[in-house]
């Protein structure tokens, strides 16, 4: 086999998958707003306390400080940490549907390099179709994994309320085939608003982007 021939199987081959519709939210640059920042050139670590809003690509992230660090490679950590009695939050739009994925924390940590987000203590995890909600998971600990769209659950103490007693994980599962299709005649519902609070006039940091 020569090596025309070869290429035009590979490319035969590209053009049977489809392109992905956007890139990846964690090779988008990180856009941030606060009411002060710390920045450590040196380090290459920024330090953003209140009414913190980040957005990297579809993701919105919410918290009283978020605490930033960049690797050589460009890669960034963010640690959210939430106001007193109230819980950091973070969303993200999934690739190819119109699904959100939602959640919320005491403290939530992302990992852009794995790609992964974990929500602690009094830890939700939101499932949207559209603006329906369907799916919702409550645990001490959850991490969710962006690639694989994989997520774990783990109970504890600080799970147990008024409501929830014995600080079990509970979750509630949408059948999934009554979610992607709606009955005859039902109304398509429209993308989720973004949560409640001041609308950010973000700037983009050069500092902080890929």
């Amino acid at each position: 086999m020569n090596t025309l021939t070869r290429i035009l199987m590979l490319a035969a081959v590209l053009a049977a998958f489809p392109v992905a519709a956007e890139k990846a939210d964690r090779d988008k640059p990180m856009n941030a707003e606060s009411d002060a920042l710390r920045y450590d050139d040196l380090k290459q670590t920024s330090v953003f306390t209140g009414n913190v809003v980040i957005t990297k690509g579809t993701i919105i992230i919410r918290g009283a400080r978020v605490d930033v660090q960049q690797d050589a490679e460009g890669y960034q950590t963010a640690i959210v940490i939430a106001s007193p009695d109230k819980l950091a939050f973070y969303r993200k739009k999934r690739d190819l549907v119109d699904e959100y994925i939602e959640g919320e924390g005491e403290r939530i940590e992302y990992d852009s390099r794995a790609d992964t987000v974990k929500f602690i203590k009094r830890a939700v995890l939101r499932r949207y179709v559209g603006a329906a909600l369907a799916d919702e998971t409550t645990g001490d600990l959850i991490v969710y994994d962006n690639p694989t769209d994989v997520f774990t659950v783990d109970s504890g103490r600080q799970t147990r309320t008024a409501a929830n007693p014995s600080g079990r994980v509970r979750a509630l599962l949408a059948p999934r085939n009554r979610m992607l299709t709606p009955e005859p005649g039902a109304a398509v519902s429209p993308p989720p608003a973004a949560p409640a609070g001041p609308t950010p006039n973000l700037r983009p940091s050069t500092r902080l982007s890929n």
